[in-house]
């Protein structure tokens, strides 16, 4: 690794300017990538929360992908693809002057962290993915369906259930049972502690960074040619998939299927977080990662 000192970082790369962010390099590690969710979200909580506690004995790169978070959007809004995210990271392996790296993908995260191991493979050591997603899959969106629907209220359940009785696509019911949602269905949804749910959404507000949606909407108009989950036994590397019990957002169900068809992974489950076990169990989280990244000789 190039003689980084921890900090951050504006980087233009592939049209784009990124940022980037080098903690613990004093640790002088394989560096670990970490990769954000959304589409189209940033790394603003992470940093505060489980971040610190894997950069005591960890080098950690953070960056945010085009037109998310601190990094620039690009010029036009059909400029989100996930080739040109893969493309992206490959550039910013190339600027870290490192020859290998692990990656830790939470939701979206985890599901670009497999496109890059596909499409990167000798770059990739070990992979950890934390409620990794399959955003444009039918099974996704049937999980989020239920999911939204398990945790409402009985009046706002009557309204999703007029929806579940129309005859419609499951497209159609996904968007018009996201239209229902409103911002306690979310924390609901993502979290099995409100109380945690309740200092996310804080640390939302306060880091002033909004997902545009841009970024979903051009991968769901324009998905990849090959199903992931078609192509997951490519894929030779380590994996760690973190699941939580009360994961309603991709469930253990997403998980679950990775896991199948990966060559190598182990699947750990968490038995108090839903969607984000970083956040409700971060001391387990922190162990778990330690323990599979350095493994004792």
């Amino acid at each position: 690794m190039k003689s980084l000192m921890d900090g951050e970082y504006k980087v233009k790369l592939n049209g784009i300017t990124h940022w980037i962010r080098v903690v613990g390099s004093e640790n002088n590690t394989m560096p670990l990538v970490i990769l954000h969710g959304g589409p189209g979200g940033n790394h603003y909580v992470f940093e505060r929360t489980i971040g610190p506690l894997l950069s005591n004995s960890r080098t950690v790169i953070y960056y945010e992908q085009r037109g998310c978070g601190r990094t620039e959007k690009p010029s036009d809004d059909t400029k989100y693809s996930i080739d040109l995210l893969v493309e992206d990271f490959k550039s910013i392996q190339k600027w870290l002057d490192v020859k290998k790296v692990d990656l830790l993908g939470y939701s979206f995260g985890g599901e670009l962290a497999l496109e890059i191991a596909l499409a990167a493979p000798t770059v990739i050591n070990r992979i950890v993915l934390s409620g990794p997603s399959l955003i444009n899959s039918e099974i996704n969106k049937m999980v989020q369906i239920t999911g939204i629907c398990s945790v409402v209220d009985i009046q706002l359940y009557r309204q999703m259930q007029d929806v579940l009785k129309k005859v419609l696509t499951i497209d159609e019911t996904y968007n018009k049972i996201w239209e229902l949602a409103d911002s306690k269905t979310v924390d609901l949804l993502l979290f099995e502690n409100q109380e945690i749910a309740k200092r996310n959404r804080e640390m939302w507000a306060e880091s002033n960074l909004v997902n545009t949606g841009l970024m979903y909407k051009a991968l769901k108009k324009n998905p990849v040619k090959i199903p992931l989950l078609d192509r997951l036994k490519e894929i030779q590397q380590e994996t760690l998939i973190i699941a939580g019990a009360f994961d309603r957002n991709t469930g253990i169900s997403i998980s679950t299927l990775i896991h199948k068809e990966l060559r190598n992974s182990e699947m750990v489950l968490f038995n108090n977080s839903a969607h984000f076990p970083d956040l409700e169990e971060p001391d387990k989280f922190n162990k778990i990662v330690h323990e599979f990244l350095e493994p004792l000789l």
